[in-house]
């Protein structure tokens, strides 16, 4: 077995600490988050630094790389959804990433069909299997990403993908990012007790 490494200096310019980072803090669950705009323009995009801060009270969060229209909406209405990403719409997950102008409805432009959430005004991705609809707790500046928080409000899920309370990783599916232009499908799912 080779045990040689390189080191990857953060401080050397031509070290880029992104391509490093999403190809080895993998896999990377999606937020596909929709938003509104204060004039009511909707928002659709996915976000792959995505995760749970907080259980109680119930937090997510997600990162947005440089200011982009997703940021700009929560911070101006403070609301949002998290539909999820699974593979059955990963095609309209990725055309979603598309760098639409904020005047345009990724929704509507790549011809993803959307539905009233049910305590939030942005709208959730209808034929995804589930969904987190939240409020804004906080935005933190990272320098040149945004750190949202927010605090969950309601969590939808297609009743065929549950299991009388729990949801079943066999029907949602969902899709992970990797390095580069990699995407990961479903993971095989094992079962271990704790000890």
């Amino acid at each position: 077995m080779d045990s040689s490494r390189r080191v990857f200096d953060i401080d050397d310019p031509t070290t880029s600490p992104y391509r490093l980072l999403t190809a080895l803090v993998v896999p990377r669950p999606i937020a596909w988050v929709s938003t509104l705009s204060a004039a009511g323009v909707g928002n659709l995009a996915p976000h792959s630094f995505f995760t749970v801060a907080c259980a109680d009270p119930a937090v997510v969060q997600f990162t947005s790389i440089g200011r982009k229209d997703t940021l700009r909406n929560v911070e101006e209405t403070g609301e949002f959804t998290v539909s999820l990403a699974s593979e059955e719409l990963v095609d309209q997950v990725n055309a979603t990433s598309t760098a639409f102008g904020p005047e345009v409805d990724e929704a509507d432009a790549t011809g993803v069909v959307m539905e009233p959430s049910e305590k939030v005004a942005p709208p959730r991705v209808r034929a995804s299997p589930a969904s987190i609809e939240c409020t804004l707790r906080q935005v933190v500046d990272l320098g040149t990403s945004w750190l949202v928080l927010g605090t969950v409000r309601a969590i939808t899920v297609r009743e065929s993908a549950l299991d009388g309370t729990h949801p079943l990783m066999s029907e949602l599916r969902p899709v992970s990012r990797l390095g580069r232009d990699e995407w990961g499908l479903p993971p095989e799912v094992v079962a271990l007790e704790r000890p």
